[in-house]
């Protein structure tokens, strides 16, 4: 049985992230002390060690939840639900890093125009094309609604 801080010195974590977990129904303590200290188990701790192994692969505190679902009711959920959850998270941060890499890039587009020098930014190329009517930076973003070029 674990004190609230042995627990979160065990897993190097803070006490208000248990308390965290606690209220958004993650992780209770198995018990109080008639003082009110949070008691956890040890399947309180493997149940926080799954938390935070799956907090450490990119998992939003609510598809952990899911996961935890899917946990206390293995029998009546197929490997293809908990693959599903996986596969829609790999393809949203295929998304976001498709977008990041339209981010980087476009942000380098603009700077490779600009001379970078002392001289007054009266004819900054990076400013005239943030406020030129072109949509070259949109479209770039949005290759398959709009056929322009991007800068």
């Amino acid at each position: 049985m674990y004190r609230i801080g042995e627990l979160a010195l065990r897993y190097q974590v803070k006490t208000d992230t248990l308390r965290f977990y606690d209220k958004h129904g993650l992780l209770a303590p198995s018990s109080r002390t008639e003082s009110g200290y949070r008691i956890y188990s040890e399947s309180d701790a493997q149940r926080l060690s799954f938390i935070l192994r799956a907090k450490a692969i990119g998992l939003s505190l609510t598809e952990i939840s899911d996961l935890l679902s899917i946990e206390l009711d293995r029998a009546n959920w197929a490997c293809a639900d908990v693959k599903a959850l996986v596969d829609n998270k790999l393809q949203h941060l295929s998304d976001k890093i498709a977008e990041l890499n339209y981010f980087k890039n476009a942000l380098q587009r603009l700077s490779d125009t600009c001379c970078g020098g002392p001289e007054s930014a009266e004819h900054c190329s990076i400013l005239e094309e943030l406020q030129s009517d072109s949509k070259s930076i949109i479209c770039a973003n949005q290759s398959a609604k709009c056929k322009q070029t991007a800068l």
